[in-house]
């Protein structure tokens, strides 16, 4: 035991501060989106990553690691955005053995109505509570951490 490198007590504040702050973000963001347009705020997620592609479909393999979920999960996700009218599914026509996700017309206009309330809620909630140096930091910081894992799991 005298190997590990126990948390400091800035360091388990640092992150004891992320944990707790990140699952109330999201706690928070995801009440508004359901409240206020009856989507969460992991359906709305999928939804925006499916309309930053210029032809609003992305193949179901892309879409996990976009969403940092797992396929089974996402299989299960996508699904019932299917069965909303808000996803389609269907093979990729690049590789007839792929699937791909595409977003709806029904999909595209909730994320339309929706993403005010979202981006709202960001601003509110995180954004402007941080000045840019400290927006700047956060971005590098978690830029790295995500590399990082992203090359653990490749």
């Amino acid at each position: 035991m005298s190997d590990v490198r126990w948390l400091s007590e800035t360091e388990m504040a640092a992150w004891r501060s992320y944990v707790v702050a990140s699952l109330r973000l999201r706690q928070r963001l995801h009440r508004e989106l359901a409240e206020r347009h009856e989507v969460s705020l992991a359906d709305y997620e999928v939804l925006v990553c499916l309309s930053i592609n210029p032809d609003d479909r992305v193949r179901m393999t892309e879409l996990a690691v976009l969403m940092g979920s797992t396929k089974s999960r996402l299989s299960h996700q996508i699904g019932k955005l299917e069965a909303a009218g808000l996803v389609h599914r269907g093979r990729d026509p690049e590789d007839k053995r792929g699937v791909v996700a595409e977003l709806t017309d029904t999909g595209r206009a909730l994320l339309e109505r929706a993403a005010p309330t979202h981006v709202d809620g960001v601003r509110e909630h995180l954004i402007d509570l941080l000045s840019p140096s400290e927006q700047q930091v956060i971005g590098d910081a978690f830029g790295r951490v995500l590399e990082h894992l992203s090359e653990l799991e490749a």
